[in-house]
């Protein structure tokens, strides 16, 4: 399991990993502008530490939704 990783993480860095950096990169901003948005939106409404959770979470769920159609080398 800890060489995959360290594999994917290798070709991550080579350039090798993906077809496009570009939307990757792209849906990634996406996700944490998204996340940071709930974080400050339930931080009006709600206590700082509710809104950290919220905010993590939606950032975090939404990654593989963003993730699932990319093309991989």
């Amino acid at each position: 399991m800890f060489s995959t990783i360290v594999d994917s993480m290798k070709l991550f860095f080579a350039g090798r990993l993906f077809a496009n950096y570009g939307e990757v990169f792209t849906r990634a901003i996406l996700a944490t502008v998204v996340g940071a948005a709930v974080t400050v939106g339930v931080g009006i409404v709600t206590s700082t530490l509710l809104a950290a959770i919220a905010g993590g979470a939606v950032g975090g769920f939404m990654l593989p939704i963003l993730y699932k159609n990319l093309k991989y080398r």
